[in-house]
């Protein structure tokens, strides 16, 4: 496909996930990619962070790191306020946190100036 490329930690390249995987696109508030399934590269706490400031304000959720250097690539939203329900339970990255390595071109550029076809689950 045209438009697959694969999402890398931004600060030691292991791979996170993939676009065949991504299933919204969050801009608005955070800018996120969101995706249903990852690599093993890819953890979480156990314990919940409560957002009590900015865009996750009142939101509970876990944090996503990368395995390999620690980096907080994201997150797993536990609860949310309804804008942002439809994005519960899903690994959302943060697009300034990671890299997307584009397959077609064969180039590395920053996941906050890719734009991928439009998908979405908040209708």
């Amino acid at each position: 496909p045209v438009e697959c490329a694969m999402f890398q930690c931004g600060g030691c390249w292991a791979v996170l996930g993939d676009s065949l995987h991504l299933c919204a696109q969050e801009e608005r508030r955070i800018g996120l990619l969101v995706c249903y399934r990852v690599t093993n590269n890819v953890v979480w706490e156990d314990s919940l962070m409560i957002g009590l400031e900015g865009a996750l304000l009142g939101c509970a959720y876990n944090v996503l790191s990368c395995q390999s250097c620690g980096s907080n690539v994201g997150f797993i939203l536990y609860s949310a306020p309804s804008d942002l329900a439809y994005l519960r339970g899903l690994f959302c990255f943060f697009k300034d946190s990671i890299i997307c390595y584009l397959l077609e071109k064969q180039t590395t550029i920053q996941a906050s100036k890719v734009n991928f076809p439009a998908v979405t689950l908040e209708e």
